[in-house]
């Protein structure tokens, strides 16, 4: 229909000139004549039509770059007419009528022009049938190619979600600018003008400047209390401008996690899965955020075997549906059991002999675990030595101990259970390298040397118990939302970040590190809080601030005061140095613990860990005596 509609208006382009030059009574007495050299005019012109694909195009999408093929079509036709032209003047025979250059040019200005119209007067029509009521008037963050690229993608979407009313922008450069018909707005102080006088119910973020908007609080501010929605696509492929292509971009409202302040972290996954291809693997707290998280991620690079250890049965049994469902050709054992639980640990590790081992269990709670601290010893600590114990013994590569920045100078019982976690696995890779671990039979073995990393980071986004999920549902009951401290400020990571870093600094250690993570910028709680309320569009949602919690400090550190670091392999990733302690007496004072809490003494138990970490200083506690 493109190609037949085309030939017509060269056709009709033609008649129109010929009469202009020529009056009508020459037309109808020469109209056959003028029929047979249009005719040839066309047919000139498939060439064109043929080799820029004028006609292959779906018109109510059409774009700026099909009118220029269009041209580009017409251009080279006329080239070709203009000579064929000049030929049939000295052939024999009164066959063709007479068009001088002037007109031959004018015809294929004036078809070249029908043409255009006729594709614009389509995508006119169809997005004006085809408009959803319910679309939203938007502004684009982000003008140039990024923003086009979206623009043509909102534009080309059915039925329309959105309808464009302008670009907004940084650059005081693009002021009185227009882009694509609509103009671009300066970020300052009369953009909410613009925004009630154009009713402006969202903006889009282009992809290319997603980092700049994350980055902006003042802007998400003012937007948000503007009551705008707003749309990110965060994996839309670049917008290329040379080939006329446009992004399919599935745009999604925002939650808050997208707006918090946060550089992409890019992880050299490749070298991990090599490494981790064909071995066996154990993960403890496979059930759990981040244990999960990894689960996924190391079945990508396809090991021989998956070890997944959890003592929670339900989402176990999730793990177990997930494994079948999306990689069931690997071989998973899930075992539902605690770690704590020495024989079974023993069976296991001598039945699958894993060759690297990610312990991700814990119990992580601060409220729960201050008021049972014995459970945090016989789980947390306890668990983390005997999963510690047979990794040695039966021949690990590697163990990976995930930790947490709350055991930095810590001031709750969970903080100190993995800071001696951490002191535990550390002193036994020292131990190991000197030849001084104390199970003689394993000392004198064949079995290689475990090497022993620890990685610490903190909060990640939407774990279970996350804050953000809790505002999130307080919400939506009314309110109000609970903060315990107006300046409580914390540190946030994607899941999928954090475990990538995890497996990075893992596999690449060479043991007895801890490598501490580079979190960004540290968020107000309140602010989030506050933030999530106006998100939400919920009217009347107090704030409400109840007190710190039993062991809770207003901010966590990846560092105490005593500590350095040193760089790593990723410049998101770093090594601190942290105070070397004795295997044998770290050991002792182990055991010691472990005995103590098996009575179930709370005070006797807290005395005991304050004795090994100095540094525990109780916050909001019942331990607080312990201190003085």
């Amino acid at each position: 229909m493109i190609f037949l509609l085309d030939c017509l208006i060269i056709m009709a382009s033609g008649m129109l000139v010929y009469w202009i030059f020529n009056r009508a009574t020459a037309l109808l007495d020469n109209f056959w004549k003028v029929v047979n050299t249009l005719m040839c005019f066309i047919a000139l012109s498939l060439v064109g039509f043929r080799l820029f694909h004028t006609y292959t195009g779906i018109m109510r999408f059409s774009s700026f770059v099909d009118l220029v093929r269009v041209i580009y079509s017409n251009a080279l036709s006329l080239a070709l007419v203009l000579i064929v032209d000049f030929i049939i003047g000295y052939l024999p025979g009164d066959y063709f009528a007479y068009f001088n250059t002037t007109s031959i040019v004018l015809i294929y200005i004036l078809a070249t022009l029908m043409m255009w119209v006729l594709r614009v007067l389509a995508k006119t029509i169809y997005d004006v049938t085809t408009s959803d009521k319910r679309a939203l008037r938007v502004l684009i963050y982000g003008a140039m190619s990024g923003g086009v690229g979206l623009a043509k993608n909102i534009n080309s979407m059915h039925p329309r979600r959105f309808i464009l009313k302008g670009f907004i922008s940084h650059d005081s450069k693009l002021k009185h600018t227009t882009l694509m018909g609509e103009k671009i707005y300066i970020i300052n102080e009369n953009l909410l003008n613009v925004i009630r006088n154009k009713g402006i119910e969202a903006v889009l973020v282009s992809p290319t400047r997603l980092q700049d908007f994350r980055d902006d609080d003042q802007l998400q501010d003012m937007l948000i209390g503007a009551g705008l929605k707003i749309f990110f696509s965060e994996n839309a492929k670049e917008w290329n401008d040379s080939e006329g292509t446009v992004p399919q971009m599935q745009m999604k409202e925002v939650s808050v996690e997208d707006l918090l302040p946060r550089e992409e972290i890019q992880v050299d996954m490749k070298s991990v899965g090599e490494l981790l291809k064909g071995k066996c693997v154990l993960i403890t707290g496979s059930a759990g955020s981040i244990g999960s998280e990894m689960v996924r991620q190391i079945a990508i690079y396809k090991p021989a075997c998956m070890i997944l250890i959890d003592q929670a049965e339900t989402p176990q049994h999730d793990i177990r549906l997930m494994m079948a469902k999306d990689f069931p050709d690997i071989k998973a054992e899930v075992i539902v059991t605690s770690i704590s639980r020495q024989r079974r640990m023993n069976e296991v590790f001598d039945k699958y002999r894993p060759d690297y081992v990610f312990h991700a269990a814990a119990y992580k709670h601060v409220p729960m675990m201050e008021d049972n601290p014995s459970e945090a010893v016989l789980n947390n600590i306890a668990g983390t030595k005997i999963i510690a114990d047979c990794a040695v013994k039966y021949g690990v590569k590697k163990f990976v101990m995930v930790s947490t920045d709350k055991a930095v100078n810590p001031t709750n019982v969970m903080g100190c259970s993995k800071r001696i976690c951490e002191i535990y696995v550390q002193s036994l890779d020292r131990a190991l390298k000197k030849n001084k671990w104390d199970d003689k039979e394993t000392r004198n073995s064949n079995v290689q040397l475990t090497q022993f990393v620890t990685t610490r980071f903190g909060n990640v986004l939407g774990s279970n118990g996350s804050v953000i999920p809790l505002f999130r549902e307080q919400i939506k009951n009314g309110g109000p939302v609970t903060v315990t401290h107006p300046d409580i400020i914390r540190f946030f990571m994607l899941i999928p970040e954090a475990c990538k870093l995890v497996l990075e600094a893992g596999t690449k250690g060479n043991g007895g590190e801890i490598f501490v993570f580079d979190m960004g910028k540290p968020v107000r709680i309140a602010d989030l809080a506050n933030r999530m309320i106006r998100l939400s569009g919920a009217k009347n949602i107090e704030v409400k601030f109840t007190g710190l919690r039993a062991g809770e400090k207003l901010y966590e550190e990846v560092l105490n005061e005593m500590e350095g670091t040193k760089p790593t392999f990723h410049n998101k990733i770093r090594i601190a140095e942290v105070r070397q302690y004795d295997y044998e007496e770290v050991n002792q004072e182990i055991m010691d613990l472990i005995d103590i809490s098996k009575q179930y003494d709370d005070m006797a138990t807290v005395k005991k860990m304050k004795e090994i970490v100095p540094e525990y200083k109780s916050n909001n506690s019942k331990y607080e005596q312990l201190d003085s």
